[in-house]
């Protein structure tokens, strides 16, 4: 099912992070949400994920059609370091049957996200002596537990390294192969290696929305959207 989000607002206190945004996401498209520091991508990022509310408006209402199940990564990986991989999963697991009856709630779901992101030789230990890399895989195997249509990542390969970058993107990739993946970063080549389409956020207010082969210099593009007040 589609994504929509039409007019979104989000104010804290006299300060305007979202102004009236709008933005539709595509079953298998990937969208790589740039911006620079402030803009309000991880703002909007919590209010796909069901975190926050957007702003209300008597005269006309927000409206958020969003799909039932989300998975979502923020930008800072909150992890039990003292449980076990698998510990951690099963328990995160746990939450999604309680809402989702439908999900199988063994250990057979388990290893099937453990071995599709690349986590069977760390699955044995504890998440505390992992490397970021597979953290950052646990992180993804638990956006997954639920089998979710949309897929939230924010600056979900910040502290990698190359290595682990490219293993990260290319996961990511497959990913978004059967479900809907919005993803936010700081790293221009990650967005023309990974995203399909490209959305500017400035300022509050969404800048640019383009399909990334209609691109052509990415960097001179996303420089040209920032620097120039809304059209």
């Amino acid at each position: 099912m589609p994504l929509k989000l039409e007019h979104i607002s989000k104010s804290f206190g006299q300060q305007v992070v979202l102004n009236d945004v709008s933005l539709s996401l595509q079953d298998g498209e990937i969208v790589g949400l740039l911006g620079p520091n402030g803009a309000g991508k991880s703002t909007l990022m919590k209010i796909m994920a069901g975190l926050w509310n957007a702003d209300g408006n008597n005269a006309q209402p927000p409206v958020v059609e969003v799909p039932e199940r989300i998975g979502y990564l923020p930008e800072q990986n909150p992890l039990y370091e003292e449980m076990y991989v698998r510990e951690y999963l099963k328990t995160i697991l746990s939450f999604s049957h309680l809402r989702f009856g439908d999900l199988r709630f063994d250990s057979e779901r388990v290893e099937e996200l453990i071995k599709r992101v690349g986590l069977t030789p760390e699955a044995h230990k504890k998440i505390g002596q992992l490397s970021k890399g597979y953290r950052q895989r646990v992180g993804l195997a638990q956006a997954l537990l639920n089998d979710p249509d949309l897929l939230v990542l924010d600056e979900p390969t910040t502290g990698l390294d190359p290595n682990q970058l490219v293993e990260i993107r290319a996961l990511i990739r497959r990913l978004g192969r059967d479900r809907m993946v919005i993803l936010s970063t700081h790293i221009l080549q990650e967005v023309k290696e990974i995203c399909d389409r490209v959305i500017v956020l400035d300022h509050g207010v969404i800048k640019a929305d383009k399909r990334t082969e209609e691109i052509g210099d990415l960097e001179t593009w996303f420089a040209e959207q920032t620097l120039n007040p809304k059209r």
